[in-house]
């Protein structure tokens, strides 16, 4: 295989968080079952991305789309994973980079969202009198920040009673206080929907918060779901079939 797909996903202290991340890239490597598929973390687990990058390239590899399991282009997207996979294509010849875009937005993960809302109880005639929470980690870069209040705009218009943005930290408002606006506006039911990867600090966070203002459902993770993963693969293709590595990225 020349070309394999390198999932990189920031890592945590919590074992919650690798366990997700596995399964969720097993299950887009079960769908593609021609391409090799590999898993990297920034932070707290391993391995790191220079160790996938190396093995990969002992192994033959000269072409990597690196793909970062984030929903928004923040600090991490921009800075963290281009500076580790400059500093490894730099110590391994003939290795090329291209890095894909983040997962956010995207409709499959709006269709996720609803999935996990589904199997927490909500039905197709709950929605028009049902508020929904769209509870994310949050960030302090403005541009992600935007992008998670317009995908709430984008989904208030499917058919909710409302959506409202919030976020475990970085920025305003905290779910709770999302849940509690929807209250006093009058709002019949609260759903607080997660609009995170995978279990860890920032989710518990958001759980509490639902749970201290008395939001009626609460949905998981997105975690391993079909949707995400053929949204993993969704990015690989289009990363290979338009090439942007930059150049700091080329060996």
């Amino acid at each position: 295989m020349s070309r394999a797909l390198l999932v990189i996903a920031h890592g945590s202290r919590d074992p919650r968080h690798a366990a997700t991340v596995h399964a969720l890239v097993g299950r887009a490597r079960a769908l593609r079952p021609g391409l090799r598929v590999e898993t990297a973390f920034l932070d707290f687990d391993t391995p790191t991305v220079g160790q996938v990058l190396s093995s990969l390239h002992r192994s033959g590899v000269r072409e990597a789309v690196a793909l970062p399991l984030l929903l928004t282009r923040a600090f991490h997207a921009k800075s963290d994973v281009p500076a580790v996979l400059a500093e490894s294509a730099a110590r391994l010849p003939g290795l090329s980079v291209t890095v894909a875009d983040v997962l956010g937005p995207s409709p499959l993960l709006i269709s996720a969202l609803e999935r996990r809302l589904a199997e927490a109880g909500i039905t197709a005639a709950d929605r028009a009198t049902t508020g929904v929470v769209l509870a994310s980690a949050g960030s302090t870069d403005p541009e992600a920040i935007a992008v998670i209040a317009e995908i709430a705009r984008e989904w208030r218009h499917t058919g909710w009673c409302a959506v409202r943005p919030a976020f475990a930290s970085a920025a305003l408002p905290r779910t709770e206080d999302a849940v509690r606006a929807l209250r006093a506006e009058g709002v019949r039911r609260v759903a607080v929907a997660p609009y995170v990867i995978a279990p860890g600090r920032l989710p518990d966070r958001i759980a509490a918060g639902a749970e201290a203002a008395g939001a009626d459902v609460l949905s998981a993770v997105l975690g391993p779901s079909p949707e995400l993963a053929r949204l993993l693969l969704r990015r690989f293709d289009a990363a290979s079939s338009s090439p942007a590595a930059l150049p700091a990225l080329a060996a």
